[in-house]
């Protein structure tokens, strides 16, 4: 539980930020603009003459599209508006709800979709489809969202991972991090992109082979409209059976400089965005931030919390040319360092009464993209993207006891890959029924891996290689429309692990039929594969004449067949229903004979993949349920999203015996809503409210007759995930206000995280002398306080 003195210091600080931004005098007339391109969806290429007009407005208010597929809409009272934009031959969309505000022009991508029955002389009304994929090729199990919903939604904290973590056959059992679990399966598995190139575990303080951590590297206001795939992906999506994150970036304001500083839970940043000069149509886009908690301490302000080092940078450079495409440069990068001395607290505070122990963990990530997209024709466009990746991550457990309190050093790891990756993707669309896409992805990995862990007397290593490691990727994919109602998508997807040539044919097919206008049946199957954690491969073993071997080297990918069917009913333009079925049947998954009630697909319970060796794929798994979703997107100043999923998630080891994985909660039920409420005309009151209730999450047992007699760590492997912790709940407010000055915008806003202080187990230790079981207990209640301001 969280010192009273803290609560009611940051609650006054609020308190006091709030008065000050009410102390200056109101003003009145505050305007901006919403501008931005009009682009075929399919083909991007650029849309001239289109309509964008604000209905129901008198005068009427509207413009068309230039010859460079650009509009702007000037002089727009401070607000929320709805536009409309239409053009002959291609379906109308509206756009409800847009907030406008005197800090930040507006800019907007719009994507317009070609009717099939377009004659070039109608224009097409139609359901702006705010639920839909932005990729088209997607039929099932996907959702869009905005980057003003990662803001809006209660407990997010401006996160992406926490934010889908609300949505449908998606659940998170831990406050202390962001890890995403898939319809059971493990947060391992999830492929994370960011403007088409696959990045590694965006987290700080994340490990190789995890795909979360406690503080996101991610920055939202860098990101745009993104999207997160749950199952049976289109072929473009490869090496991965769980999930996607399509993360895409804005580019930089190309006309005037703007500008924001934000302090919150994820530090404290500052960012700039602007043309290079006022002739040219590049831009940049910058944010830089660092860690809060550190950032007080260095001044001398005592929070009475863990201090976390960390900074992150995140840039994108566009370059347009007239001649020769487009050019974008992006990065991001974090570091990340910290120490947990239980040496530096009271006796009564170490993690046993008679022993504890110190951890350092220092963890490093970079990425740099350049990505170049080229119209070869005014049908196909090529997009090509290289980049580079780095990380590296060291940590360190010594431990002591009262009998020997001197430091015994038990753990030093130190790992790091770099990742270079070519990829080129073609996209021609025919007509408008058809559309092709056809790609590959080549990436080459350098790895090192060195660890140590003193175990029965002697110090071990599991991996200790410096390697390469080649995968080769090729897709294909044709999208075809019979009428404005129903679609088909069919691809394949080939995957080549060059190391020990493991290979995959992946066939993937979607179908969507509107059987009304407002209703719809889709379903989505295919086969995917997943190469294994790179570290696995290098395990390895010392035989009794000393001599190593390795014994994973030629592992194959773990595989699985996914099968979704979903109804999808949009009561109207603000309201859904959505139902989905699933069956997924993993197969070819890691175990071990020696271990039998062990499989790789329970990975990712922890900060770091356990190592074994001697592993076969013989396992098997499947994951299947059913998930609803009741959804109102933001109108008229509110709305709220319910989901339920009720599962299964059963896995097999290498005795064949079918057991309930790491993450089979059974069930989990997320409601959030939220309300904004004007305060005169500029200002506004935001109110979030989101409650969460799951499942408890299986765990093996400790068995402390076996742990006392080895020294070491032993689990009880004839119960595996018989036991589970107590149901997770979990209760969360936002408050915020939102304040509107001649040329800036301020918001604050206070999250009161987990408002009934629920102490929901993270896990269990035990001490190696005395047997003793503690459990380790999650973020009790805890408020943050976010000031953001733009101008």
């Amino acid at each position: 539980m969280i010192n009273n003195s803290i609560v009611l210091k940051k609650l006054v600080l609020f308190a006091v930020l709030i008065m000050l931004t009410f102390s200056g005098k109101s003003q009145e007339g505050y305007k901006q603009t919403i501008r931005g391109t009009v682009y075929d969806k399919q083909s991007q290429q650029i849309l001239v003459g289109a309509s964008v007009y604000i209905p129901n407005s008198t005068p009427q208010v509207g413009t068309v599209s230039d010859e460079k597929g650009n509009f702007r809409l000037e002089n727009l009272p401070i607000g929320r508006h709805t536009i409309q934009i239409s053009f002959l031959g291609y379906n109308t969309i509206t756009l409800n709800d847009l907030l406008i505000r005197p800090g930040k022009e507006l800019v907007l991508k719009i994507e317009l979709e070609e009717s099939v029955l377009s004659t070039g002389e109608v224009v097409v009304k139609g359901y702006s489809r705010k639920d839909q994929a932005l990729n088209e090729m997607t039929t099932v199990s996907a959702r869009s969202f905005t980057i003003e919903e990662t803001n809006r939604y209660a407990g997010s904290l401006g996160d992406p991972s926490r934010m889908a973590s609300n949505y449908a056959g998606v659940i998170t059992l831990s406050d202390n991090r962001n890890d995403i679990i898939i319809r059971g399966n493990s947060p391992i598995g999830l492929l994370w992109r960011l403007d088409g190139i696959e990045i590694p575990n965006p987290s700080h303080f994340g490990a190789p082979g995890t795909s979360g951590g406690p503080i996101t590297i991610l920055n939202n206001n860098l990101l745009t409209n993104s999207d997160f795939l749950t199952g049976a992906f289109p072929a473009d999506y490869g090496n991965t059976i769980t999930g996607a994150f399509d993360l895409k970036m804005r580019s930089g304001n190309n006309e005037r400089r703007e500008y924001w500083a934000q302090i919150g839970w994820n530090g404290l940043e500052l960012g700039a965005e602007g043309p290079f000069s006022k002739n040219s149509q590049a831009s940049y886009l910058i944010n830089y931030r660092y860690s809060a908690m550190a950032a007080f301490k260095a001044v001398g302000i005592d929070v009475g919390l863990l201090i976390s080092n960390y900074q992150d940078l995140s840039f994108k450079v566009s370059l347009p040319t007239k001649t020769f495409g487009k050019f974008d440069v992006f990065g991001i990068g974090g570091l990340s360092s910290i120490k947990l001395a239980d040496s530096e607290k009271d006796q009564s505070d170490w993690t046993f009464k008679d022993s504890g122990e110190n951890l350092t963990d220092k963890s490093k990530l970079g990425v740099l993209g350049l990505s170049h997209l080229y119209f070869l024709t005014k049908k196909s466009r090529l997009k090509t993207n290289f980049s580079v990746i780095g990380s590296y991550v060291k940590t360190t457990i010594d431990t002591f006891s009262v009998i020997y309190p001197n430091f015994f050093q038990k753990l030093r790891e130190e790992s790091s890959e770099m990742k270079y990756t070519l990829s080129s993707h073609l996209t021609t669309k025919f007509n408008a029924k058809n559309t092709l896409t056809s790609g590959f992805y080549y990436d080459v990995y350098d790895l090192f891996y060195k660890d140590s862990l003193y175990h029965r007397g002697v110090y071990e290593k599991d991996v200790n290689i410096d390697n390469q490691l080649d995968l080769i990727r090729v897709y294909s994919q044709l999208q075809h429309k019979f009428s404005e109602k129903a679609s088909i998508t069919g691809g394949v997807n080939y995957q080549l692990l060059t190391y020990n040539n493991s290979y995959s044919l992946e066939p993937r097919l979607g179908f969507r039929w509107n059987v009304r206008g407002n209703q719809s049946l889709n379903l989505g199957l295919g086969m995917h594969s997943q190469v294994q954690p790179r570290m696995i491969y290098f395990v390895q073993t010392e035989l009794p004449d000393k001599k190593i071997i390795q014994t994973n080297n030629n592992l194959d990918f773990t595989r699985s067949n996914h099968f979704v069917l979903g109804y999808d009913y949009l009561l109207n333009e603000n309201l859904r229903l959505k139902a989905e079925l699933y069956y997924q049947y993993l197969y070819d998954i890691p175990v071990k004979e020696s271990l039998s009630a062990y499989s790789l697909v329970n990975s990712g319970t922890d900060f770091y993949i356990k190592r074994e060796d001697s592993l076969v794929n013989k396992g098997t798994g499947r994951n299947y349920g059913i998930e609803l979703t009741f959804e109102r997107f933001f109108a008229k100043n509110y709305y709220f999203l319910i989901t339920a999923s009720v599962f299964e998630s059963k896995y097999s080891g290498y005795d064949g015996i079918e057991r309930s994985t790491a993450f089979n909660g059974n069930y989990v039920v997320n409601a959030l809503g939220g309300y904004e409420k004007k305060i005169g005309k500029y200002n506004s009151l935001v109110f979030g409210l989101k409650s969460t209730l799951a499942g408890g999450k299986p765990y093996i047992s400790f068995d402390k007759s076996k742990t006392l007699e080895n020294g070491e760590v032993c689990y009880d492997w004839n119960n595996a995930y018989e036991k589970r912790y107590n149901d997770y709940m979990r209760l969360d407010i936002r408050l915020g206000l939102k304040r509107n000055k001649s040329k800036l915008n301020i918001e604050y806003s206070l999250d009161l995280q987990n408002i009934t202080n629920r102490k929901n187990i993270f896990i269990e230790r035990i001490s190696l002398s005395t047997g003793e079981t503690k459990k380790i207990y999650q973020m009790g209640f805890y408020p943050m306080v976010t000031w953001r301001i733009q101008f």
